[in-house]
């Protein structure tokens, strides 16, 4: 008799894990460098099984990434590394400014006209720490395993858990418990990092060095802009004068340092009390402001009286070059395109990703396929705008906050360092909404001394700009070596 039971077994054989590896050389400040690349995937397994043998834990979700070692290395820096979204995978920091091959883009960060080219990154960040870059699930190659379902993973909180859950095995099976130990996340990618900086320390018993955030949000409430939340607008509003200074719109004419000083006075005083002021504000008292707001952002004083003081980022993307019918980017506001309406409200899209799209996109499916030699079908998920609705049950009716959670996590652990990377013309995270956020966490002067701040005249991904890729990555360089013990 045919055994039925065999069969369905066999037919549902466990999903296997895949690693490619290869070997390959970079030359680093005249330094040649032997390093192993080694790529493919790692099973996540259900929780309440993993004090069992492996065979009989669950696996619930197959983990994309790709790791860089030099050769001969020995307890290196360790620095695991993702993008945000959420639904981004790592391609941006990978391809752009850690990994050690990168995209080439027009020197300003402008597209390049395609076919495009890979080259080897002379900026890399693997002259000083190995580097793991982490795909989470629906993002990359990685995936939930037959059975599970995708969203459950598309969460604040199955998040951490996840990447946090990665982290702990790649260190585990690697034997890099005792590595110095870094996170380094961009945008939503920052809020990943926070979050984990406690998680990992309370879970898993993993204590970080420091943690590398670019582009950072780590208080949501700094970046909406619903009736009757002010916050936002002070907060934006010196990215909105760099931007207007960019484009020859102000006639301010002085370093843009100087500039945004005054500007950043101007909003945490006069601007912010005329906002909290509301309905009560004089005839006088708003005269002044909107002159002021006039000023700094180039706008006319009726749309500003029209706007009611306040002006929202996607309306400043359209409304700061409208009388030259363009828009300018959200991510790095120096970048412009047009739309066909140009009496619209609202940009038809973002210059700045446009630019980075199709270029990353071609760079990782050469590069994974044709010089790591990990072969795959799948299409490997850049941005996957599928994991929305994102759960954030876990703040539900209030805003997500993991400010908090990094306090904590430097409290417990008052070795680790911060290091915070700012574009002055990032219109998704502004620098000083990031300012705001780190000034009101309640570190003590001696943890205050634990954060280091840098700022870069480009946009959100401010390595883009040549001249930026330079300076941040030797900055990152830097603070790794600071700290690595």
């Amino acid at each position: 008799m045919t055994d039925v039971k065999a069969e369905e077994k066999e037919d549902k054989k466990e999903p296997q894990e895949t690693l490619v590896e290869s070997k390959h050389t970079i030359t680093l400040a005249g330094q040649e460098y032997a390093y192993t690349v080694t790529t493919g995937t790692i099973l996540l397994r259900e929780e309440a099984e993993r004090d069992k043998e492996s065979e009989g834990a669950k696996p619930k979700a197959a983990m994309f990434f790709t790791a860089y070692t030099l050769d001969g290395g020995e307890n290196r820096p360790l620095t695991f590394a993702f993008n945000g979204g959420p639904g981004s995978s790592s391609v941006w920091l990978h391809m752009g400014a850690l990994g050690p091959r990168r995209i080439e883009m027009e020197f300003d960060g402008s597209l390049p006209r395609p076919p495009f080219k890979l080259v080897d990154n002379e900026f890399s960040l693997l002259a000083q720490s190995d580097l793991v870059f982490i795909d989470p699930v629906s993002t990359g190659f990685s995936r939930p395993v037959e059975g599970q379902k995708a969203r459950d993973f598309h969460g604040f909180k199955k998040d951490i858990e996840s990447v946090g859950e990665f982290i702990r095995l790649y260190t585990t099976r690697n034997k890099r418990w005792l590595s110095p130990k870094f996170l380094a996340g961009e945008s939503y990618g920052t809020t990943r990092s926070a979050a984990l900086s406690s998680h990992l320390l309370e879970k898993h018993g993993i204590y970080l060095n420091g943690i590398m955030l670019i582009s950072s949000v780590l208080d949501f409430a700094t970046l909406d802009f619903p009736p009757g939340q002010d916050l936002p607008y002070p907060l934006y509003l010196p990215s909105y004068a760099a931007t207007a200074w960019y484009h020859n719109k102000l006639r301010i004419h002085r370093p843009l340092e100087k500039l945004l000083a005054e500007v950043e006075e101007f909003a945490q005083t006069e601007y912010a009390a005329a906002l909290m002021k509301g309905d009560t504000l004089t005839a006088h008292e708003r005269k002044q402001v909107v002159e002021k707001l006039a000023r700094y952002t180039s706008l006319s004083a009726d749309y500003l009286e029209r706007a009611n003081l306040r002006v929202s980022d996607t309306r400043f993307f359209k409304q700061v070059l409208r009388a030259e019918g363009k828009t300018v980017g959200r991510f790095d506001s120096r970048l412009i395109s047009e739309d066909r309406d140009t009496l619209g409200e609202f940009a038809e899209f973002d210059p700045s990703f446009a630019n980075v799209l199709g270029p990353y996109t071609a760079a990782f499916n050469h590069y994974i396929r044709a010089e790591l030699n990990f072969e795959s079908d799948l299409p490997y998920n850049i941005l996957n705008g599928a994991v929305w609705p994102w759960s954030y049950a876990e703040h539900e009716n209030q805003y997500v906050k993991v400010a908090e959670s990094l306090r904590q996590a430097m409290v417990q652990n008052p070795h680790m360092k911060i290091f915070v990377a700012n574009g002055y013309y990032d219109l998704a995270t502004p620098y000083f909404a990031t300012e705001y956020t780190f000034s009101h966490m309640g570190l003590s002067p001696a943890l205050r001394e634990n954060v280091e701040m840098a700022y870069y005249e480009a946009g959100h991904m401010m390595y883009a700009f040549r001249p930026c890729l330079e300076q941040l990555t030797a900055d990152l360089a830097s603070f790794v070596q600071k700290n690595k013990e």
